[in-house]
């Protein structure tokens, strides 16, 4: 699932889809994009997947234990 998807669920299926809830996930994301402004500081190749995408996607592998093939189908890369 990607996440402009993910904004129409309520908490109780982020949660089970994900493992976590909505503020739980708003807090990580805060963090990761924080830090993620520092590792682009001196420049960088931007990434095919936001930041948004790349964190659902993690928390599914956790979550479901999905092969690499599977989530790179789901989520249109390689």
């Amino acid at each position: 699932m990607m996440f402009d998807k993910l904004k129409t669920i309520n908490n109780p299926e982020l949660l089970r889809l994900t493992g976590i809830n909505d503020i739980i996930f708003n807090k990580i994301l805060k963090i990761l994009k924080t830090e993620e402004v520092k590792k682009f500081k001196n420049g960088g190749t931007p990434n095919k997947l936001s930041l948004e995408n790349r964190l659902l996607m993690t928390l599914e592998y956790w979550r479901e234990y999905r092969t690499y093939f599977h989530i790179a189908k789901s989520y249109g890369i390689s």
